[in-house]
């Protein structure tokens, strides 16, 4: 009877788990309920155990189906996993690159290997998408890119479905205007000190983004989701905020910003990661962009990261 279970009555069975309910899992997979009360029917039966408790309103499970839950997830994760390298085996014609670069990442550095990859390969097709936070993770889990460059700390969009390996890192300041109260102080700053004055923050679009703010001292947040907006800020003396030292060299040369020294306050280096699907395998035009984004220009030791 084993034989007749799908992935399908797997994926209803999990889904049930994690939503705690059947109307739950229907909206989450987008099926009718009656048609997920059907899979896990068919899915027990094939096992010949019962996998919810029948007595209670919620979807509690019984000892065998707690038991066959890793079970179950460890097989769909396998076979999205075949899936990818079958769609990656099956990739042919014109070299092309589908990537979301994090707005945090070095630009100029960025800029420096694309031009290496044209010059490597004439008739390459790009892909670039600029994202904030979980926005690059969130494009290779819809297909639209096949990569994507992150900050470590930022939680993944889906652990079970997105890898991540390390690629470099940059250094943070701390920086605001020099007609800012902040930038007056003889001492170093405080975080409670910093907590009274109104932070830029980089946030993205995606449903509780917020929640994965680092670097953030206080309540009083202004939320942007582009890093230019967010310098334009800054330099108005609308507030202070933490950006890649890259990204405002010009501007604390020039006196535009002036760097903050923080008290008992840890912020440093930002650890950037490459994320792809979970068994996705690269072509030689995507391992040698990785193998370049990683070379990057001279970094300070890292200290830690913040955004």
């Amino acid at each position: 009877m084993l034989d007749n279970v799908t992935i399908n009555q797997l994926r209803a069975f999990v889904a049930v788990c994690d939503q705690g309910s059947f109307s739950g899992a229907a909206r989450e997979l987008r099926r009718a309920q009656s048609a997920i009360s059907h899979a896990i029917k068919a899915l027990e039966s094939a096992f010949d155990v019962e996998l919810f408790e029948r007595n209670t309103r919620k979807a509690q499970l019984t000892a065998a189906g707690g038991s066959l839950l890793p079970d179950a997830r460890a097989v769909i994760s396998r076979t999205e996993e075949m899936k990818n390298r079958a769609s990656s085996i099956a990739r042919t014609g014109v070299p092309q690159v589908s990537v979301a670069i994090d707005a945090y990442f070095p630009r100029a550095h960025l800029i420096d290997c694309l031009q290496t990859l044209q010059a490597e390969f004439p008739t390459a097709v790009i892909n670039l998408r600029i994202t904030t936070m979980q926005g690059g993770e969130s494009l290779v889990l819809e297909g639209v890119c096949a990569l994507a460059v992150t900050i470590e700390n930022v939680p993944e969009v889906n652990p079970d479905a997105i890898e991540r390996h390390r690629l470099c890192e940059t250094e943070m300041v701390t920086v605001c205007a020099p007609v800012h109260p902040l930038a007056v102080a003889l001492k170093p700053v405080s975080m409670d000190e910093f907590g009274r004055h109104v932070q830029i923050v980089v946030t993205d679009n995606q449903p509780g983004a917020e929640k994965a703010q680092q670097g953030v001292a206080g309540k009083r947040q202004w939320l942007v989701n582009d890093l230019g907006a967010k310098r334009d800020l800054l330099n108005a003396g609308l507030g202070w905020g933490h950006l890649p030292r890259h990204f405002v060299r010009d501007d604390l040369a020039s006196g535009r910003l002036v760097e903050l020294e923080r008290r008992a306050w840890h912020i440093g280096a930002l650890t950037f990661m490459i994320s792809q699907r979970r068994g996705f395998e690269l072509s030689f035009i995507e391992s040698r962009l990785v193998e370049l984004l990683g070379k990057s220009e001279p970094i300070h030791p890292l200290r830690g990261a913040a955004i």
